[in-house]
């Protein structure tokens, strides 16, 4: 009945725009969303910028000075220029902001294809959109937007802005660019909500959807390190994977198992997979408290050897950090978590937390709660191994419902041609 039901949308011959700063080899679900889209019979022309997220450095092959042009898929890959992210120092971030979507307005205008439609998927910031309606108003076609990140909110995860002026200018901004598209789809309802009432009186005539962002399927996939086994097998280990950035709070993560390490009998390790703007920071701290045997830093990994390590994880870390704001949307972590069947430890409020106790999957702490998020680390130590993959699998099957790649492309789909 399930397939039945993911056959009934269908973009076979379509003509499709992607529009986003981050693609392959940047390790960001659009590269699957447009497999998905090519293998059920769409054309795919992607505008994107130049890999160096999130370390900051130019991938292998690229630069200011290589080549613009790539094949992905089938798909063909326009990029634009940038600033890179080298440091992910909050200058260096502001002008990878600003930079890509000017360069990107001037290809975008170049780039008339007949398309059917333009799909920005919107991470930060927010200036991707941009692009995206220079190209639909070239094209003369509807432009649909995924927001992933919620402006101006995200922006102050990253830049401190307290001047009230500045605020006001950065949401009336927001909410302009989200008003100029036709359609929106939202992380959750929390999300859609709260841009209904933002964006309702700037276009009486936009709609909103709600779709999870979707778990590649590579992340369920089982496979196994021996080395890994033989060097983790008989500790409790705790696991984060993603990017090290301050939206993750992972200070809190931090601080919580130093004081798990001395409340429990468990020898315990907490593995910290992926890159981004915080690692040095936080490796530092590691090293102050004397931790650095008990933390590891293991650096960004391919996605396909994630499950390396949720082989050997005891439980999933998925922290937020402490910001209101943030609460109205599901953490791409949570569905890849649950995807392993392992049990999750959230740190966070609101969809997020919501998700892992609708799952029966973990535990869930607030943000900045110290002490709760330690508890349940000890907890998750104490329990026995058929009640920790009890509540794996929980996880598991509510991913399967919600979050899977099946599920979720063919809901895309149907908004994308139902203008």
């Amino acid at each position: 009945m399930e397939e039945e039901h993911l056959m009934t949308s269908s973009c076979a011959g379509k003509k499709i725009l992607v529009v986003t700063q981050h693609f392959y080899p940047e390790t960001f679900r659009i590269s699957d969303i447009v497999d998905g889209f090519i293998e059920d019979g769409a054309s795919v022309d992607v505008l994107c910028g130049i890999p160096n997220y999130p370390s900051g450095e130019w991938a292998e092959g690229y630069g200011y000075c290589g080549h613009r042009h790539d094949d992905y898929h089938g798909a063909s890959v326009f990029r634009s220029g940038e600033i890179r992210r080298k440091g992910n120092t909050s200058v260096r971030i502001f002008l990878n902001y600003i930079s890509w979507p000017i360069t990107a307005s001037f290809k975008a205008l170049r780039l008339k294809n007949n398309y059917d439609v333009v799909f920005c998927y919107n991470t930060s910031p927010i200036l991707m959109i941009i692009p995206a309606r220079f190209a639909a108003w070239r094209n003369k076609c509807p432009l649909v937007t995924y927001v992933l990140d919620i402006w101006p909110e995200n922006l102050y995860t990253v830049l401190n802005v307290q001047n009230s002026f500045l605020r006001a200018f950065a949401k009336s901004f927001c909410d302009k660019q989200y008003a100029a598209c036709n359609k929106l789809i939202a992380l959750s309802d929390s999300l859609a909500d709260n841009l209904f009432h933002r964006i309702k009186p700037l276009n009486p005539d936009i709609s909103i959807s709600v779709i999870p962002q979707h778990c590649e399927e590579v992340y369920e996939q089982k496979s196994f390190s021996q080395e890994l086994r033989s060097q983790f097998g008989s500790q409790c280990v705790f696991l984060f994977a993603g990017s090290i950035t301050p939206a993750q709070g992972l200070d809190t993560v931090i601080e919580a198992f130093s004081y798990a390490i001395k409340n429990s009998s468990v020898e315990m390790r907490l593995l910290i997979l992926g890159d981004g703007m915080s690692r040095a920071e936080l490796q530092k701290t590691v090293a102050n408290k004397g931790l650095s045997e008990f933390i590891l830093f293991i650096g960004r990994v391919d996605p396909e050897v994630v499950p390396m390590y949720s082989d050997i994880a005891t439980a999933m870390i998925a922290p937020f950090a402490d910001n209101p704001e943030l609460e109205l949307t599901i953490p791409a972590k949570i569905s890849s978590c649950m995807a392993s069947s392992k049990p999750i430890l959230a740190v966070m409020r609101g969809e997020g937390a919501n998700a892992v106790r609708s799952a029966e999957c973990g535990f869930v702490s607030n943000p900045s709660d110290v002490n709760a998020l330690a508890d349940n680390m000890v907890k998750i130590a104490s329990m026995n191994k058929d009640a920790i993959e009890a509540l794996g699998s929980n996880g598991f099957n509510y991913y399967r419902e919600h979050f899977s790649r099946l599920v979720c492309l063919d809901k895309i789909k149907q908004v994308l041609f139902s203008i």
